[in-house]
């Protein structure tokens, strides 16, 4: 299978740094689209990290480019009630014409995302099984059919339309790196979609969603293995390294180096980042998925020759 590459949009960047304008992250969206880029992606938050809502700015993209596939990285679909998720999504993908990913995660329990849950008077114990169920009635509602529900949502032979063009409704990528993460990937979802950890670990971990794959009767190649990373590419590493400090410093208000040992990210010149990219591709990764620690249209056009030199 070829190699697939997605271009984060920076819509927590621009907030944090008073540039609230959409029009210029719409307007890299289309530059990923005409470029090497084959899907774009925004990431959620509603207080703790504060950024454009995904699924409104991911329409406003779908209206405009006609190639790219179209995620989310990661949705917190736990913060939802998912009659309504379910709604958003079939229109999305339908404006989109069957280009949405529907990227997920349970969120880290850290006091600002708890205080997010309690804004949006979601309890944050439970949040896997409320996810999961949601999920799953999301795509009851997909499959077109008379929908009767007993559960946290109940519903009496609700019907939704329009129903996604994608027959059965989004592929859905479970993040997280932790031992249940791997099992819920493997048993439940289409792919998975962590941000870490090194090529040789993530090789390691895709074997274990593999095999809960396997054991739950599923075809494992089915499955997509994916991968979110943040990079600085510069010929001075030195530099590039700062760069990154800085940035998930800001971003995410803990130490650089809580975060490095979470997420993978590379900091050095272009050729060093061809070689780590590659790793992950040997391991078995088919969508990786960059986030770039500023300068973005630079290094949109970097990755474009490092795609090209690498033959993907």
């Amino acid at each position: 299978m070829s190699m697939k590459l997605g271009y984060l949009l920076p819509t927590r960047e621009r907030i944090m740094h008073g540039q609230p304008d959409a029009a210029p992250i719409l307007e890299l969206a289309d530059r990923a689209e005409n470029m090497a880029f084959d899907s774009v992606w925004i990431g959620d938050s509603l207080l703790a990290r504060p950024r454009h809502d995904p699924i409104t700015m991911l329409a406003a993209i779908a209206g405009r480019t006609t190639r790219v596939e179209l995620g989310t990285a990661v949705l917190l679909p736990a913060l939802r009630n998912p009659v309504v998720l379910a709604h958003q999504f079939a229109t999305l993908d339908q404006i989109s014409q069957g280009r949405v990913i529907l990227g997920v995660g349970i969120a880290a329990d850290v006091p600002s995302i708890r205080a997010e849950f309690a804004a949006a008077g979601v309890p944050f114990e439970k949040r896997v099984g409320r996810m999961m169920e949601g999920l799953r009635l999301c795509q009851a509602f997909w499959r077109g059919e008379a929908v009767d529900w007993e559960g946290r949502w109940p519903v009496q032979q609700g019907v939704l339309a329009p129903t996604p063009h994608r027959p059965g409704g989004p592929p859905i990528w479970g993040g997280g790196s932790a031992p249940a993460s791997l099992t819920r990937a493997g048993k439940n979802f289409d792919g998975w979609f962590p941000t870490g950890p090194d090529a040789a670990g993530w090789g390691e971990q895709w074997q274990v969603v593999r095999e809960a794959a396997r054991e739950a009767g599923r075809n494992a190649d089915d499955l997509t293995g994916a991968l979110y990373l943040t990079m600085v590419i510069d010929d001075d590493a030195d530099k590039a390294q700062s760069q990154i400090n800085a940035y998930l410093e800001e971003y995410y208000g803990v130490a650089a180096a809580v975060m490095t040992a979470r997420q993978a990210c590379f900091a050095g010149p272009a050729g060093a980042a061809a070689e780590w990219l590659q790793g992950y591709a040997d391991a078995g990764a088919t969508h990786l998925v960059l986030r770039f620690a500023g300068d973005n249209e630079r290094h949109m056009d970097m990755i474009a020759d490092i795609r090209q030199s690498l033959g993907w």
